[in-house]
């Protein structure tokens, strides 16, 4: 037996045994050694579900998740066992037409660690052993420890959400949310030549954290007078709040022809936006969900950048997965925090 986290329905968070998985044909058997608690992880414990998918039976947590390869099922192959590697956590289709134009990422048919999208819901991560495809491991880079290869499902967000954006080079970049999200795409854009990279929040902690990120201006959102706010308009504004306020500033502060990329999950049903600026302006939105290639070019950026271990605020073994779960909701202490799960 190993040891899981598991939600059960709103709020109803435990520490379960679970069994001891197999291999299927193809797939990899891997010794989780940290998991990344996301956001998604959060809104299912608070809420019972994310936007509109909604929990219908108890599911393992978890998508962000590193360890080592313990072996194979029949007909798979990959890293050595013993080797560490990273998860990736999507299984595209490989057929719809989305995966056939090079966007698996909204692949309409794909499955991902930890989430309710379908019934039965596909089990997560966040356990002491799983099962996944074999092809969704990626040994880590030399130098790159499982510590901090942790970071590379989040970093491949923001890696996604700036080539969404556009040629950065010499850009003044505006970043709306300063969670572990919003930081990491800070990173991903000064790894991208932004100039200048604006980043708005209303906590100052999340804003120390933005800093270590690379952030050059950092500006609390509540308040008008604070003399970091942009002296002129920005050219690329991500928006990685969620929060339709966050849409709003990115609208306003975005220059001509500028590009704003929505990057957050914004709560469900409609959200107001300034839409006759968008017209009169020629401001083009885009979307950013997740991520595909990227996650490679994340193990990467993360090996090249040991300072962005800084963002891992707190590490929890397992069996404090309450305790950790609240600190992370707690972003006036924390940015990323990691579960742990057995020994090196």
């Amino acid at each position: 037996m190993v040891l899981g986290c598991v939600i059960h329905g709103q709020g109803d968070l435990r520490v379960d045994e679970l069994p001891e998985p197999a291999p299927a044909p193809g797939q990899a058997v891997v010794a989780i050694r940290y998991g990344g608690i996301c956001g998604s992880d959060l809104h299912y414990h608070r809420h019972g579900g994310v936007g509109d998918f909604r929990l219908s039976e108890p599911m393992v947590l978890g998508h962000e998740v590193v360890g080592t390869v313990v072996g194979y099922g029949e007909g798979a192959s990959g890293p050595v066992p013993g080797t560490p590697v990273a998860v990736h956590p999507a299984t595209p289709c490989g057929v719809c037409p989305e995966c056939a134009d090079g966007r698996a990422n909204v692949c309409r048919d794909t499955r991902y660690l930890g989430s309710a999208a379908r019934t039965p819901h596909i089990q997560g991560g966040f356990a002491g052993r799983i099962a996944v495809p074999a092809e969704q491991l990626r040994a880590l880079p030399e130098g790159l420890e499982l510590r901090r290869a942790a970071l590379a499902e989040p970093l491949a967000v923001g890696l996604h959400a700036v080539r969404r954006a556009g040629d950065l080079k010499g850009r003044h970049v505006l970043v709306t949310g300063a969670g572990p999200i919003g930081c990491l795409v800070v990173a991903a854009a000064r790894a991208a030549g932004a100039a200048r990279i604006t980043v708005t929040d209303l906590l100052p902690r999340a804003l120390e954290f933005a800093a270590s990120a690379g952030a050059t201006a950092c500006v609390r959102a509540d308040d008008p007078a604070d003399p970091n706010w942009p002296d002129a308009e920005v050219d690329v504004a991500i928006e990685a709040s969620g929060v339709a306020a966050g849409l709003d500033t990115c609208v306003r502060l975005i220059r001509r022809g500028g590009v704003v990329v929505q990057l957050g999950m914004l709560p469900p049903g409609q959200s107001p936006i300034a839409g006759n600026l968008l017209v009169s302006r020629e401001i083009e939105v885009r979307g950013a969900f997740r991520f595909h290639a990227e996650f490679d070019d994340a193990l990467r950026l993360l090996a090249a950048e040991p300072s962005l271990e800084s963002l891992i605020s707190a590490v929890r073994p397992v069996r404090e997965s309450a305790d950790a779960f609240a600190l992370a909701a707690d972003r006036s202490r924390s940015c990323k925090v990691l579960l742990e799960f057995g020994e090196e």
